[in-house]
């Protein structure tokens, strides 16, 4: 299609190299033919129902982030009908022609220092900060009404979830409402279009999130896996539910109490799939300290920590993260 980025034509030379693929580029592949899982439902209403269902949801919400690093949340407060418009927006936006996207500053597509399957995602998105939501003069139907609206539902979800496990270390203070602000986090909406080799190319490389809390909402096409114990497991969409993970920050924050999860996203051949994320992220000034002891990681700055990742992916071709800042 017009709109689809040259994903194919762009790597023809790493695509046949996994045509002709080596076994170990094989074995690496995390696709799974094991059953779907269904990630920890969790019922945001029992907040607000009594004492002991607060208490409750509460533990559910602590426990989830020490053992998956994921969860799902519905009655999340986020209305039906600002996700039905998010939903339109962004299909609408993905579909304009490829060179009308290329040239915005906040659009992505590929991996364009891939040289092996372990760092090619089939993908493209839109990378919009939260205090630059599209300009409404040269955008598909005035989306930034639109993108507003979503990403601060999902912020303020991120924050109240946040508080939720800070509370739950026995921390009464408000680090990550105060040091977390619209202006510092960013959402990306993305694409994963038809893919002609869906079992050796990923739509989204293996990673981890380098922010605090992530708030994703995703459609009924599957496509997300979450390594569990070592596994690389399915996870079951529900269109219903808002999934949340945790980020490298609250792993290094909590001493490795709560868990930044690798996942990845698998490419389709038959079916295009769409998802939106908010990354809950601090100022690049704020410090990040174990708030447990004995500290597991170092104390860093969120801009040092940016600047050692993105230098990992440069020399090395992948994130190394926390383990750069262990003791």
């Amino acid at each position: 299609m017009e709109s689809d980025p040259p994903l194919e034509e762009r790597f023809k030379t790493l695509l046949k190299n996994l045509d002709e693929g080596t076994k170990a580029e094989k074995e690496y592949h995390p696709v799974t033919d094991n059953e779907d899982y269904e990630l920890p439902l969790i019922d945001l209403n029992l907040l607000n129902i009594s004492d002991s269902e607060h208490k409750k949801c509460k533990r559910m919400i602590a426990d989830a982030s020490s053992k998956w690093g994921f969860f799902q949340v519905v009655n999340h407060g986020l209305p039906q009908e600002i996700l039905q418009r998010m939903q339109c927006h962004r299909r609408k936006l993905f579909m304009q022609p490829f060179q009308k996207k290329a040239n915005e500053n906040n659009y992505r597509w590929g991996t364009s220092s891939a040289n092996s399957s372990k760092q090619f995602s089939w993908s493209e998105a839109f990378h919009i900060p939260l205090n630059n939501t599209l300009a409404s003069d040269d955008r598909v139907d005035n989306i930034s009404e639109t993108v507003e609206d979503y990403t601060m539902y999902l912020f303020d979800l991120a924050v109240r979830i946040s508080k939720i496990l800070e509370e739950c270390m026995g921390c009464n203070s408000s680090f990550i409402a105060e040091t977390c602000m619209p202006r510092s986090c960013y959402v990306r909406m993305n694409r994963y279009p038809l893919c002609p080799a869906p079992f050796k190319v990923l739509g989204f490389i293996p990673h981890t999130d380098s922010d605090f809390l992530t708030v994703l909402h995703q459609s009924h096409v599957g496509g997300l896996q979450i390594l569990k114990d070592g596994t690389w497991v399915r996870v079951r969409p529900n269109p219903k539910a808002l999934v949340i993970n945790i980020g490298d920050l609250f792993q290094a924050w909590s001493g490795g109490i709560y868990r930044s999860v690798e996942h990845c996203v698998v490419a389709n051949q038959e079916v295009e799939r769409f998802s939106t994320a908010l990354f809950l992220c601090p100022t690049y000034e704020t410090v990040i300290r174990s708030f447990s002891e004995p500290a597991v990681y170092r104390s860093f700055s969120f801009r040092d920590y940016r600047q050692q990742v993105q230098e990992d992916v440069k020399t090395t071709g992948n994130k190394v993260g926390l383990q750069r800042f262990l003791f």
